[in-house]
């Protein structure tokens, strides 16, 4: 007889396939997260402030509008966090863009930005 498979998150008996080795997809991510948890924490951590910041933006931009200029202040003082963007688009003539997932900005000098979304960003 052979012995009962446990699953290698919570040790309840595995039922099913031969190879399974966790009862439920909460079991594998919970076993798999706390292998690395220091890994785990940091990606939580800045997934976190990647969605503040891109909510931030979302709300400052008026709905329907193309663009809009603001005061840097204004994201500093809701908590935004300049260092976190999930990516830069440059543009010839205006500079950089800087995005948080679709929401972006540029920055047109030390006091001011210019808010916009992805797909409204002009051509090349």
């Amino acid at each position: 007889m052979s012995e009962a498979r446990v699953c290698g998150n919570c040790g309840k008996v595995l039922r099913g396939r031969i190879d399974k080795k966790f009862c439920d997809d909460n079991c594998r991510n919970h076993y798999n997260n706390q292998r690395s948890p220091d890994n785990y924490q940091l990606v939580r951590k800045v997934n976190y402030a990647l969605t503040r910041n891109r909510k931030i933006l979302a709300e400052l931009l008026p709905k329907g509008a193309r663009k809009a200029r603001i005061p840097r202040s204004t994201l500093l003082e809701r908590g935004f966090q300049f260092r976190f963007t999930t990516h830069t688009i440059g543009h010839p003539k205006e500079g950089e863009y800087r995005f948080c997932y679709d929401m972006g900005y540029l920055p047109l000098n030390n006091e001011q930005l210019l808010l916009v979304r992805k797909e409204q960003l002009p051509e090349h």
